[in-house]
């Protein structure tokens, strides 16, 4: 019977993990959708340069899987809108980093091979996108998804952190 809890337990947590994972990855496509779109625009339609492009695109899909993630994904409404605001900031600084010079580099990278860009030349017009799309989903699930849910939507207490860590040491 124990065991019988204790698996119980097990299934509930996962199926609310992979519910929470899940969720959060549909207010990662939504943001990504506003995200391509707008680099895509900016790119293509007015000619600014990828890199730019890349930087603004990154910066609304930001705001959009805030007010997302805050309300729908992990509930945080315990958590004072001003940290969260502060730790989104930093981990999504992280982000538009990661993405903007990550596609930079994959670009510049695929660029120079002459076999990739004519292979893809015949499917692709630009290899950018390609390389945001790569870029994209590493740093979603690699970067945004785990600091996230770990650390920007939870109530920490820095400053009890910081005091227990000080004096145990």
């Amino acid at each position: 019977m124990a065991n019988r809890l204790k698996k119980r337990g097990f299934v509930n947590w996962f199926r609310k993990t992979i519910w929470v994972f899940l969720k959060a990855q549909l207010s990662a496509q939504l943001a990504s959708f506003f995200d391509f779109s707008t680099t895509i625009l900016l790119a293509k339609l007015f000619g600014l340069y990828y890199l730019y492009a890349t930087l603004i695109g990154s910066f609304l899909g930001g705001i959009i899987n805030c007010i997302i993630n805050y309300g729908w994904v992990f509930h945080a409404s315990e958590c004072k809108k001003t940290h969260v605001a502060f730790k989104y900031a930093v981990v999504w600084g992280g982000s538009i980093l990661l993405n903007t010079w990550g596609t930079f580099a994959l670009t510049e990278w695929l660029k120079k091979m002459k076999w990739v860009n004519g292979l893809l030349g015949y499917y692709v017009s630009d290899v950018f996108i390609l390389s945001k799309i790569v870029v994209a989903l590493l740093v979603a699930f690699f970067w945004n998804y785990f600091l996230q849910r770990f650390f920007v939507y939870r109530n920490h207490n820095i400053k009890r952190f910081l005091k227990h860590y000080l004096e145990n040491r």
